[in-house]
């Protein structure tokens, strides 16, 4: 797959002196489940991809059971290459790192400019008023860091500062210009970025439509399309109590908005402080937050997770579902072949709404094995040259019942390319209807993207399959499966 592009989080909490003496950890294997890491307790996590790996740079929660504090004195890095199983680098930054900083090392981000890493932190500085922004530097993504500035970029003396400023994002656009959002009590601020990265680049604004925003900004772009997700406290569907809080998100054609409201992408965790943020990895989306489910766990001693993020073909993002087992391995070859099951595809009679004159439409069902996207051998189905939404759709001669379907996408890496989103149907007898329950139409390359759904009785399944923006899409396998 091309024209991937990396997308970073931001996270912070909100209250409380940050005290204690911080113990060091050495680097090593962290877990293959959620929470990621358990040696430690991590919080406000903040995902970044270079080349084959992804890196979580969170904040050390240290407070002992019984004090209710976010006691946080460093921040540690974990990395992964399958985004399933995790190496923890140790402590990467700590309050140390800016000599002109009293305490608190909340929510902090790194963001790569011009092959140097930039990483955005919250800081209790020692001059009059509370939570500044600090930026430190390395020329690699594990460091060694060291102070960009010598000062904070933001602080209560920043004209039309938040009343916290905490909880920094930062955006590279395509054109080059650089943005930063940040924010916390409810007053969401933005700005640009000068290409030094360590100055403002024009008035600091307020960002309007992000209804109900509490903290927590995380900006990226998708399909041309931006969006800003941020912790909110509402209980107008967002929490149960306003004491806990949820991640919506809204979208814009401009990075400084004006942005509409588009809803929850993530609900309530088990920590009052819900932060959250979004990364593409390996054709896959993956949001990575924290909880308070380590062993030992609680509201100032949380825990990183990480599970997998759908997208609607509309561009809506679908509401993550918490696991505890966490995402699996990401995209590879499945050494262990398709699911197990019995697949009622071979049955089925295959159409579409185009297929290319040298492709097969009999490569959805001939029951191929692929070794990777690339792997025609079992022949390919692809609708090179049409773009947008097209569709692939199987016949049963009388009714079946199907929960499950496992995709198995074809990639050129020419004209086809892995799709922008998918989305499963049945024909209820007048009409197509999307399938209820369906878990997130996965679109990661190399791998069977299983998508679960509430049972279905019919004759007709369809599968909806929309391109990115210049490309085709293809397909090696398409399985169905009865419950």
């Amino acid at each position: 797959m091309r024209s991937r592009r990396w997308f970073r989080v931001a996270a912070g909490g909100v209250a409380g002196l940050l005290a204690g003496v911080g113990l060091a950890i050495p680097a090593g294997p962290a877990s293959a489940a959620n929470p990621i890491i358990t040696s430690i307790y991590t919080a406000d996590p903040a995902p970044l991809v270079v080349g084959n790996t992804m890196y979580i740079y969170a904040g050390r929660d240290e407070a002992p059971v019984g004090d209710n504090n976010f006691r946080m004195r460093e921040w540690h890095v974990l990395s992964s290459t399958d985004a399933n199983t995790w190496t923890h680098h140790g402590a990467r930054a700590s309050i140390a790192t800016f000599g002109w900083a009293g305490a608190d090392a909340w929510a902090s981000e790194v963001e790569p400019r011009n092959g140097r890493y930039y990483w955005y932190t919250s800081v209790n500085g020692r001059g009059a008023g509370w939570m500044d922004i600090g930026v430190a530097v390395a020329d690699s993504p594990l460091g060694p860091f060291t102070d960009a500035k010598g000062g904070p970029l933001i602080s209560d003396s920043t004209p039309n500062s938040s009343g916290l400023n905490i909880d920094p994002t930062v955006f590279v656009d395509d054109d080059g210009q650089a943005y930063i959002y940040w924010g916390g009590y409810w007053g969401a601020r933005a700005a640009r970025l000068k290409s030094n990265m360590i100055e403002l680049d024009g008035p600091v604004v307020t960002p309007t439509g992000l209804s109900n925003f509490w903290e927590a900004p995380w900006m990226f772009k998708r399909n041309g399309l931006y969006y800003m997700m941020y912790a909110a406290n509402d209980t107008n569907g967002c929490v149960t109590s306003s004491s806990y809080a949820c991640q919506r998100y809204a979208t814009a054609t401009n990075p400084m908005g004006p942005w509409t409201h588009r809803g929850i992408v993530l609900g309530q965790v088990s920590s009052t402080t819900n932060h959250a943020g979004v990364v593409e990895f390996n054709g896959q989306w993956y949001m990575v937050y924290h909880t308070a489910n380590a062993p030992g766990g609680g509201n100032f001693r949380r825990s990183v997770a990480v599970d997998r993020l759908y997208f609607n073909a509309d561009g809506t993002m679908q509401r993550v579902v918490q696991t505890s087992t966490g995402p699996g391995p990401g995209p590879g070859p499945d050494p262990g072949g398709p699911p197990a099951g019995t697949n009622l595809a071979t049955s089925a009679t295959a159409s579409t709404s185009y297929v290319s004159t040298w492709e097969s439409l009999a490569a959805l069902n001939n029951g191929g094995v692929p070794a990777n996207s690339a792997d025609k051998s079992n022949l390919a189905y692809g609708n090179w040259p049409e773009q947008g939404t097209q569709w692939v759709e199987y016949t049963w001669p009388s009714a079946r019942t199907v929960n499950r379907v496992a995709t198995y996408w074809f990639d050129d890496d020419q004209g086809i390319d892995l799709p922008a989103s998918c989305q499963v149907q049945y024909w209820t007898g007048s009409a197509y209807a999307n399938v209820p329950g369906q878990s997130g139409c996965g679109v990661a390359g190399n791998a069977y993207n299983v998508t679960t759904f509430n049972s279905v009785s019919t004759t007709r399944l369809r599968l909806n399959i929309t391109a990115r923006s210049g490309f085709s899409t293809g397909l090696l396998e398409w399985l169905a499966y009865q419950p």
